[in-house]
């Protein structure tokens, strides 16, 4: 008997490995999911869902699939290319220390990274704690009553500050006056955001020029930096007075470390203030992800733009936390919306926020110390030297005038051939920003590059002569971070515990499912991950000469060109640092295109009713008309209502937005006719990407008529939602315009629009992420995860079709790769609502699907590729058997108010008290199935009140004894 074939070289290599490791169906769970579903195959079930008329003409030309060691490998090759040098550059972005405790325990802990954004609060206590921590870090820093829980970078904020302002003011001018000292990015960024809604950006270059700018009345806000780009520090105070007489506000952008020494700005008049969080120990990573942060008068704050946290109180009377106010106003006001951002950076924020609880007030205050020491010590030593800096006051950086370019130029490369970059102004002017990373040998390498000939200062020697550089009228009087959060945890033990209790009182992905509809929260790879706090990737100023940076760029350029294999499009930006940010970006470029070609008069976006309400709001943004269209009764948009608003509006149509599949859940049939119906009428088609899941491999939206779609990375391309960010929203859009993409000039970058994130890159230290997904997945395995999100998807619809019917659906009977489940018969059956299902769910240890939305009192059901079958079948089980619990209700066993679904979720303090005055049994409450003896989830808060949170607004860390 012959012995069998030895199997190949190549199989035993297994390339493919990631495939099923991704992927969490096999070929078994495959099969049975096709028989409940009734196709003979997962081919035919593809070619039942998707229209062939849409169907990929070819396949994706990407590099085969990789192992997870090899792909790390090649990524490391590549980071390898950027050159790390110290920096001293400054302009927003700095050296700072991670401590080791919050590096292990919070980025690199999926507890915190794989955690959804906290809609459904009392799963979400531990990290909007931590948020909540953020805001007070914040008000207390920067002096003023109320901050938002992060906005997306420094130069968006101010450009957020800057609408702000517009719309609370009693000021009529349409003039926004900014200090040439301000980052230059920021400036770049406001200015794009200006442009669309006809707001004049006035630059003013100097300290005469500002005083008699704000002296006119023809400006709504006025913004400054403090400390300037530049170095110099002032006392605002005196500009806040004559600004607030012309009805005007005042805009700070702020330093939260040197505000541990400095006077605050809520202390000299400024009414927003905004700034980033990134040297509270985030890595600069070529510009991001990084949490800026919002802080305004209390009056301002119901048109706050972002997320706030607020403290309210449990069914229990127990303090809990939950998102306030404008909470996802765009899906509410959609174009009446004042921001279309629905997203923070969470995971940076609390990052930031736990660096302050580490280190304290004494120890932050230390940390600015010491590097306001060492500006000090650099001065003076400059000044032995003969080159006294341009400005007398200073924290952390310092600007020295050469004289001439070309002395500038050799003190640039001077210092480079020492191993430290310094930052070019204004030609002849070079600058030096010290951070918490800086040493005494740092600042002899500093002077050796600028006066290589003369004799050295010393250290040693200056230290005790050095005078300090912050004036004695700026200097810090007010305390900060008095709340007991941030005096307790400075031990590494007492941290370490600390990070351990939040986490336990949230749901991630690291626990169960979280089966939310559109947002896609599949399975971030540990092997994905590793490479974004690798120092080659890490440690890279955004603004470091080009040719350091050649690691990042053969990553943006390949990530690029597969992107555009995965969409069907000519040209991609990675700039746009979250969705909300790509769909404007997007938007921009129609916009700039029709002005091109002489059709600026066009400027109507029809919207159907069913879209995200990013869409209207983003298009409000770049001043476009919103138009909204109808949809049938199936949630298809409505052909003849679009054939008539194209019609009606054809001379002045700027484009068409829709979601595909559509935001139902359904493939529609007629989606190249549509796209062809609006091309017709000279128009532009906008695809949003939030559902490219359904779609990579299978379709391509460049291919069947998009002519611009975003992307989100932290959806189909494994980015981590971080709690609620951070998101990278990737802008793609077909060859007549990529003249059109956002440039980005402070960093040389080209292109036909601004720029519309601080960083050319935007969150740049988390693609390498999406680089390893696609290169250990290939063509192939990227397909076969596509199939599988829809495969499981439907396999979820057909085995609760019984239950709870599927709102929409094709034909026959298929969905795309989310289903949205009907229960809105239930509330007259039995009183029982959609969020009465989604709360109860959290009793079976579940992570709610989206409620509500596209339809009210539904629930949205995404699975995603990466589950498998037994967590389909636990989630599908807990569904069957709260609709049993439903019965219950609907044939009078338990009252319609006082049910295990009505008070759900069930703590276990309560289930503990003496008197149980329930219908039901403690048991039914806290293990309505038995496997949850053996892995329970318990709710850290009863059910939250809404209205009780609303109504007395506290966004900042307060005594319980308040909330009485």
């Amino acid at each position: 008997m012959n012995a069998p074939a030895a199997p190949s070289l190549s199989a035993l290599e297994n390339a493919a490995e990631f495939q099923p490791r991704h992927i969490g169906i096999d070929a078994f769970d495959e099969a049975h999911m096709l028989s409940v579903i009734g196709e003979a195959s997962r081919r035919a079930l593809i070619d039942s869902i998707v229209p062939r008329s849409i169907a990929r003409s070819r396949g994706m030309d990407l590099p085969a699939p990789v192992t997870e060691a090899a792909a790390l490998a090649e990524l490391k090759a590549i980071a390898s290319q950027n050159r790390l040098l110290k920096n001293f550059i400054g302009q927003g972005y700095y050296g700072t220390h991670t401590p080791g405790v919050i590096l292990r325990n919070i980025l690199e802990n999926p507890a915190w990274y794989t955690a959804y954004t906290p809609y459904q609060a009392e799963i979400s206590q531990g990290r909007m704690e931590a948020l909540v921590n953020f805001q007070t870090m914040v008000c207390d820093l920067t002096a003023m009553p109320i901050a938002n829980a992060s906005m997306l970078d420094e130069a968006t904020a101010a450009a957020e500050a800057m609408t702000l302002a517009k719309r609370s003011v009693k000021a009529k001018g349409n003039v926004f006056i900014v200090s040439g000292d301000c980052h230059p990015q920021t400036i770049e960024v406001i200015q794009t955001r200006a442009a669309p809604l006809g707001i004049s950006v006035k630059v003013i270059r100097s300290g005469d020029e500002w005083l008699a700018a704000i002296a006119q009345d023809d400006y709504f806000a006025a913004l400054n930096q403090y400390p300037g780009s530049s170095g110099w520090l002032a006392d605002w105070q005196q500009s806040a007075d004559l600004i607030h007489t012309k009805g005007a506000a005042f805009i700070l952008a702020a330093d939260l470390l040197a505000l541990t020494l400095l006077k605050a700005p809520g202390e000299m008049g400024a009414d927003i203030v905004v700034g980033t969080t990134q040297r509270f120990g985030m890595p600069m990573g070529a510009g991001g992800p990084h949490a800026a942060f919002m802080a305004c008068r209390d009056d301002y704050k119901r048109s706050l733009p972002g997320r706030l946290v607020g403290v309210s109180v449990d069914v229990h009377g127990q303090p809990a936390y939950r998102l306030a106010l404008q909470t996802r106003e765009q899906h509410i006001r959609r174009e009446k919306a004042t921001s279309n951002i629905c997203t923070a950076q969470v995971l940076p924020a609390v990052i930031a926020s736990m660096y302050a609880v580490y280190h304290g007030p004494q120890g932050l205050t230390r940390i600015a110390q010491r590097v306001a020491r060492l500006t000090a010590i650099l001065a003076a030593g400059l000044k032995q030297l003969g080159l006294a800096p341009l400005h007398a006051s200073a924290f952390d950086t310092l600007t020295v005038d050469l004289g001439s370019a070309a002395a500038a130029q050799a003190v640039l490369q001077r210092a480079q051939d020492a191993g430290i970059n310094l930052r070019s102004l204004r030609g002849q002017c070079v600058g030096v920003s010290l951070d918490e990373t800086t040493t005494r040998a740092d600042l002899a390498l500093l002077w050796q590059a600028f006066a290589p000939q003369a004799a050295q200062p010393s250290v040693e020697q200056l230290e005790a002569s050095a005078a300090s550089l912050i004036p004695a009228s700026l200097a810090r009087t007010s305390s900060f971070l008095t709340h007991p959060v941030f005096n307790t945890h400075h031990s590494e033990t007492g941290m370490l515990r600390y990070i351990r209790a939040l986490s336990d009182k949230d749901l991630a992905l690291d626990r169960s499912m979280i089966p939310l509809g559109s947002c896609t929260m599949k399975l971030n790879a540990t092997s994905e991950m590793i490479p974004i706090t690798w120092p080659e990737f890490a440690n890279v100023h955004p603004f470091a000469p080009a040719e350091q940076l050649q690691g990042y760029r053969q990553l943006d350029e390949q990530l690029r060109a597969w992107l555009c294999q995965a969409t069907g499009y000519a040209g991609v930006s990675l700039q746009p640092n979250a969705g909300s940010q790509g769909e404007y970006a997007g938007l921009l470029a129609i916009k700039a295109y029709h002005a091109a070609q002489g059709q600026g008069h066009r400027t109507v976006c029809l919207i159907p009713s069913s879209a995200h309400g990013t869409n209207p709001a983003s298009a409000q943004m770049v001043g476009m008309q919103v138009v909204v269209t109808k949809c049938d009764e199936n949630g298809n948009v409505d052909m003849q209502d679009l054939q008539a608003k194209c019609e009606q509006h054809s001379q002045n149509l700027a484009c068409v937005m829709i979601t595909y599949p559509s935001t139902h859940g359904v493939f529609e049939t007629q989606v190249k006719e549509l796209c062809e119906l609006v091309h017709r009428h000279g128009g532009r088609v906008y695809v949003d990407g939030a559902n490219m899941n359904a779609l990579v491999g299978v379709a391509a939206p460049g291919e069947f008529g998009g002519d611009v779609s975003h992307l989100n990375l932290h959806k189909t391309f494994c980015i981590p939602h971080g709690g609620g960010g951070p998101g990278v929203g990737p802008v793609c859009v077909v060859a007549d315009l990529v003249p059109y993409l956002p440039g980005h000039a402070t960093a040389g970058v080209t292109g036909g629009t601004g720029a519309v994130s601080a960083a050319p890159l935007g969150n740049a230290a988390v693609l390498p992420i999406s680089w390893m997904y696609i290169r250990m997945m290939g063509a192939e395995g990227l397909t076969a995860a596509t199939e599988a999100a829809i495969l499981s998807a439907n396999y979820i619809s057909a085995r609760l079709k019984d239950h709870y019917p599927t709102l929409y659906a094709s034909a026959n009977g298929h969905v795309a790769h989310e289903c949205i489940l009907d229960l809105r018969g239930l509330k007259e059956s039995s009183g029982v609502m959609a969020e009465d299902v989604a709360k109860r769910l959290i009793d079976y240890g579940f992570h709610a699907p989206t409620l509500s939305f596209p339809v009210a009192n539904t629930l949205m059901v995404e699975p995603t590729e990466s589950e498998t079958l037994a967590e389909l079948d636990r989630f599908i089980d807990a569904m069957i058997a709260i609709r049993e619990e439903v019965r219950q209700v609907e044939n009078g066993t338990w009252p319609q108010d006082d049910n295990p679904l009505k008070n759900a979720p069930h703590t276990a303090p309560s289930l503990l008290t003496g008197d149980w005055a329930h219908p039901y049994t403690r048991e039914t409450a806290a293990y309505p199935v038995a496997s949850l003896r053996h892995t329970k989830y318990w709710s850290p808060v009863g059910r939250v009140d809404n209205v009780y949170g609303d109504r007395n607004l506290f966004c900042s860390c307060v005594p319980v004894s308040e909330l009485a």
